[in-house]
């Protein structure tokens, strides 16, 4: 369930993110407790999560209501996954593809 490589609270930081690109901005998020019980972790890691989503302004907190995507979240998300994919993810898979010696037309016909 989670990799052993990144610390938790990351990982369950990147399960909101999914959430939040997926629902768009101003989408309920799951309690701190809910989503604690659904990943099977301690409502620390969770809280710690949410914390980070919230100092970095993409998560809202409304008193005696709930979590919420901030205005403009989805986007600067996207965004920042984009980058990140094209930085980290992208050389990764272009060398796989070079090693296998896959073209253009080979991944196309299969999508």
């Amino acid at each position: 369930m989670f990799s052993p490589d990144r610390p938790i609270y990351r990982q369950i930081r990147d399960r909101i993110v999914e959430r939040i690109l997926a629902a768009g901005d101003g989408a309920l998020l799951p309690s701190v407790r809910a989503l604690a019980a659904e990943a099977g972790v301690n409502p620390l890691t969770v809280a710690k999560a949410y914390h980070d989503l919230q100092a970095s302004g993409l998560v809202t907190a409304k008193k005696g209501v709930g979590l919420f995507a901030a205005a403009g979240a989805a986007t600067d998300l996207l965004k920042a996954e984009r980058a990140v994919f094209i930085a980290e993810e992208w050389p990764r898979v272009r060398a796989r593809i070079d090693r296998l010696g896959l073209s253009a037309a080979d991944l196309f016909e299969r999508a």
